[in-house]
């Protein structure tokens, strides 16, 4: 097939914060030494920002670093965080508030603010595209050049294939994007980054990466409740089966950002992070602040939180791995957008040292990286997660509050977690049944008309970009031994067992749906799925998550 193929200087997959911040990086440090760059980012998302979700409470030291003046450029980050309050919930209607001596001082937003990341990327795309970065959004970076055993760039998906493989009339080859340097920050569980990571093998000295699932929504309320700049953590209740927390944010605009994190280790087939989500809400705790509101927006990401000892290795011949890509966030703070704007930007000052150089290794990316902040705070934090997924929420919690607070996570131990968390799940015969509440349509709601509110739309006739290794093993295997845990892991209802025509179960793929969360090919017990990016500009499209 004949592809076009445009030449840059550094090609950048994924219009996030860290592949921004890398693409800024790289023209500030251009434009200091009167030197002309080439770089273009590419964004499979319709425009920037449409497929960014985040929490997001923003500590803002890697901003000052690379826009110190922020503020005069009228940055989309106006609420400071006021007050912290950290409540571990012991049943559907009662909780503890924790002191803050009991807590991890990580946990504690002071100076801290509150923001939407899907607007402060589009803000980033427009500081960057006035440097002279060129963005082009709606285009899914599908292969990887590879010549020689050197990243060469990436080739863009083609447009106008049906769903049975042939040419539509509206057909276009995608485009080689080819350049001297290649970073990629496609998010966590990138389709590229995943290939790369096996090819190239750099988890090889690494502990597994671990994965939660990350819930959103964003709610009008009773402007007499809201509380602009209160942030709320929670552990404990609905998660009987789960580890991992809630958060509700008081944003401007008499806005709350409430979400739910559900680690991806949880062994019970039966659980369904979707509806412990929606229990979640009915809380007192919660339930005080939605009573009345609106619900606005949902969304669902997952989070790659196995923190320093499973970071891989993240360069390779020609290419580096950059932010959630590479599993830079910082768990013991629920935070990843700074230490992955970081992380871009030491990516952009060794590419930069070596542009004029022989594609390389970039070698000298570990010495700057080891000389770096972001690695001093990875490494403090680097037994956080292990610690809850080996004790549990109140010992694991007890362990980190000890290490944080009294040894500045220097304690002299390394505690590893060596189990992937696909291979986690029990059978279903083993594990006990989980009977949710039905959802009032008030507070709760279900996944289709949740999916509704993301804006999701694919075009339809296109290949299934969900791919299943074997066909047969949904029904074969998974059904028989876990009553197929995708019709629950998924919180779009992407999959789901329906009767064919002769009343036999029928393993049926609704790809339209798919907010690319990526859990499925993360959670599958087989690692049967493998998420492929569909034509570009698919998926949801979040206004301001």
């Amino acid at each position: 097939m004949e592809r076009e193929s445009m030449e840059f200087d550094v090609v950048i997959v994924g219009a996030g914060p860290s592949g921004l911040s890398s693409a800024i990086k790289l023209m500030q440090l251009a434009q200091a030494q009167n030197k002309e760059l080439m770089v273009c980012v590419v964004e499979k998302g319709s425009e920037v920002g449409a497929h960014i979700l985040s929490g997001a409470v923003l500590e803002t030291k890697a901003l000052d670093e690379l826009l110190p003046n922020w503020k005069e450029l009228d940055a989309p980050i106006n609420t400071p965080v006021t007050k912290d309050e950290i409540y571990y919930l012991t049943s559907h209607d009662k909780g503890i508030k924790l002191p803050n001596i009991m807590t991890p001082k990580t946990m504690h937003n002071e100076g801290n603010y509150i923001v939407s990341m899907a607007n402060v990327t589009r803000w980033l795309a427009t500081q960057a595209e006035q440097l002279g970065v060129e963005i082009f959004p709606g285009f899914a970076a599908a292969e990887t050049i590879i010549e020689e055993g050197c990243v060469k760039g990436v080739i863009t998906g083609d447009m106008g294939v049906a769903e049975d493989g042939t040419h539509k009339d509206s057909f276009m080859p995608g485009m080689e994007l080819r350049a001297k340097y290649t970073i990629f920050a496609e998010g966590c569980r990138g389709h590229l980054g995943k290939t790369l990571i096996e090819r190239f093998e750099l988890d090889k000295d690494s502990t597994p990466q671990h994965y939660a699932i990350g819930f959103k929504e964003i709610w009008d309320i009773d402007p007499a409740k809201h509380q602009p700049g209160l942030v709320i953590h929670t552990a404990g209740w609905p998660l009987n089966e789960a580890t991992g927390g809630s958060y509700l944010y008081h944003a401007e605009n008499n806005q709350v950002l409430l979400g739910l994190i559900v680690d991806l280790n949880y062994t019970n087939p039966h659980l369904s992070p979707f509806d412990e989500f929606q229990q979640l809400k009915h809380h007192p705790t919660i339930k005080q602040y939605l009573s009345g509101g609106t619900r606005v927006s949902y969304g669902a990401r997952a989070i790659a939180k196995g923190g320093y000892h499973s970071m891989p290795k993240m360069t390779m011949p020609g290419a580096v791995l950059v932010g959630c890509e590479a599993g830079t966030l910082n768990f013991a703070k629920i935070k990843g957008n700074h230490t992955a704007m970081k992380s871009g930007m030491l990516a952009a000052e060794v590419i930069f040292n070596n542009i004029d150089n022989e594609v390389s290794d970039l070698t000298d990316f570990t010495t700057l990286f080891k000389s770096s902040w972001l690695y001093d705070e990875l490494y403090r934090s680097r037994n956080f997660g292990p610690a809850i997924h080996k004790w549990g929420n109140i010992v694991g919690g007890a362990f980190n509050t000890l290490d944080q607070n009294i040894f500045n996570g220097k304690l002299p131990i390394n505690l590893f977690d060596n189990d992937a968390d696909h291979s986690q799940m029990k059978n279903a015969s083993e594990s006990q049944p989980i009977e949710y509440p039905k959802y009032d349509n008030e507070i709760s709601f279900d996944k289709l008309s949740s999916v509704f509110l993301s804006n999701t739309n694919h075009e339809e006739d296109q290949p299934c970009h969900l791919r299943l290794n074997d066909p047969e093993l949904p029904l074969k295997f998974n059904l028989v031994n876990y009553n197929e845990p995708a019709q629950r892991y998924c919180p779009a209802g992407v999959y789901e067992i329906i009767e064919d025509s002769s009343g036999n179960p029928k393993f049926n793929i609704n790809s339209q749906n798919c907010i690319h969360c990526k859990t499925c090919d993360i959670k599958e017990p087989s690692q049967n799925i493998n998420w492929i990016v569909p034509e570009g500009a698919g998926g949801p499209n979040y206004p301001n998550m």
